[in-house]
C-alpha cells in the first residue's frame, strides 16, 4: 500500500506542476521590434527626401498644408528643368507631369527654382504647366529667417 501511494501521490503531483510545451505565442519581442522600426522610419523619414540641390528664395508666405506628396518640378541656376530627380526637356514637360499625376489635372505641382535662375524662365516653365491644363500650380520658397 505504501507504494501505491506514493505513485498516486507522485502522479497528482507530476499533473499539477504541468512542465510541458507552451502553445502560445510571445508578442512582447515582435512588439519591441515592431517599436523599434517605427522609431527609425519617423527618424528617417524626413531624410529621404531627395531632390536637385537649389537655393531657394526665402519668403514670409505661410506654408501650405498637403497631405500628399506633390509633384516637384525643380529649375536650377542653368535654366535647367528636373521632374524628381530626372532632367526634362521643355517639350516633355507636360507629358512627363500627365504620367506621373495621380489626380489628374487637379495634381498639384510645385516649381522650386533656384533664386538666382532667371525671372523669365520661371514664369516660362509656369506657363508650360498651366498650358498643359494643370491648375494647381505653385511656387516654392523656404521660410524667411529675420
Amino acid at each position: 500500500m505504501g507504494m501505491a501511494g506514493a505513485a498516486q501521490g507522485g502522479g497528482r503531483r507530476r499533473r499539477g506542476r504541468r512542465s510541458g510545451v507552451i502553445n502560445e505565442i510571445n508578442m512582447t519581442p515582435f512588439i519591441d521590434v515592431v517599436l523599434v522600426l517605427l522609431i527609425i522610419f519617423m527618424v528617417a523619414a524626413p531624410m529621404m527626401t531627395v531632390g536637385v540641390p537649389l537655393d531657394l528664395p526665402q519668403s514670409r508666405a505661410a506654408p501650405l498644408n498637403s497631405d500628399a506628396k506633390p509633384v516637384t518640378l525643380s529649375i536650377r541656376q542653368t535654366g535647367q528643368v528636373f521632374l524628381g530627380e530626372d532632367e526634362v526637356t521643355d517639350d516633355a514637360i507636360v507629358a512627363r507631369l500627365t504620367a506621373t499625376a495621380r489626380e489628374g489635372f487637379e495634381e498639384r505641382v510645385f516649381v522650386r527654382g533656384d533664386k538666382r535662375v532667371d525671372y523669365g524662365r520661371v514664369a516660362q516653365v509656369m506657363g508650360i504647366v498651366t498650358g498643359g491644363g494643370f491648375k494647381r500650380v505653385a511656387l516654392v520658397t523656404e521660410p524667411d529667417q529675420r
